[in-house]
């Protein structure tokens, strides 16, 4: 008898696991293109989906040659990456030819570093570990700070942007962990989100006072900062943990739309 060789799924490495990676994406753009629109912007966008999706297979085969091992993923995943990367760099070059001054893009050099630690985690098969993802939302928020200062808007601007977009993913990764373990009864601590989140407001408070970010942001988080020490209460009803997923991006939405209504209407 001869062996079947296991079939290659292409989805599983084209597409990532964690769909909410798509909101870290999602949020920071919506940010960005609504202080400052413009296809320059569009393209730096389109930049950080080729980054996002090149994440997911190039982790998986660094963790192959980790382990000194060759799999029939090994080398379509390396491929993928690769096309990833290309498309990142192609839609890089075309906001810059489209009139984006090359400054405009430190923001993407300054979060290299929490991206590689995501990478880092991913090469380990651990690419779940909290510190991963928060690594890679932090990263990914530099994205707002990044379309806003192409399309024109303040560097003053464009950081509280990315202050936003951080406050906004990194409680809330927190909040959607704890709260699906405590619904499955593992052994789960509400106290890292509670404080996560009063930080967070607090910062956004903070900003806000200083004139870096509009007022209306302080409701948005407040409501964020509510939703935590809810959610989290004993006794809260189960919840699956797609809708848990769909309710996030829509507390998501509502704070970006929060933040561009005070940007645009001064308060």
């Amino acid at each position: 008898m001869t062996a079947t060789r296991p079939k290659l799924r292409w989805r599983t490495l084209a597409i990532p696991n964690e769909h909410g990676a798509c909101a870290f994406l999602l949020e920071p753009a919506l940010l960005g293109l609504g202080v400052a629109p413009g296809a320059a912007g569009l393209a730096v966008v389109g930049a950080g989906l080729g980054a996002l999706l090149a994440q997911h297979p190039l982790g998986m085969a660094l963790a192959d040659l980790r382990r000194g091992k060759r799999y029939p993923r090994t080398l379509p995943a390396a491929l993928l990456a690769g096309a990833y990367a290309v498309l990142a760099a192609a839609m890089l070059a075309i906001a810059l030819l489209g009139g984006a001054p090359a400054a405009a893009l430190w923001p993407l050099a300054a979060a290299l570093p929490a991206a590689l630690v995501q990478l880092a985690f991913d090469a380990r098969n651990r690419g779940r570990d909290v510190r991963a993802v928060l690594g890679g939302a932090v990263a990914l928020g530099a994205l707002a700070a990044t379309v806003g200062l192409v399309g024109g808007a303040s560097t003053k601007l464009a950081l509280a942007l990315w202050l936003a977009a951080a406050a906004r993913s990194a409680p809330s990764i927190l909040y959607v962990r704890a709260r699906l373990l405590l619904q499955r009864g593992a052994g789960a601590s509400r106290a890292p989100s509670w404080v996560a989140h009063a930080v967070a407001l607090l910062a956004v408070t903070a900003a806000a006072w200083w004139g870096v970010l509009p007022r209306l942001s302080i409701l948005a988080f407040g409501v964020l900062f509510a939703r935590a020490a809810i959610g989290l209460r004993p006794g809260m009803p189960a919840l699956a943990a797609k809708r848990v997923g769909m309710l996030e991006l829509g507390y998501g939405l509502l704070t970006v739309a929060a933040v561009l209504a005070g940007v645009w209407l001064g308060w």
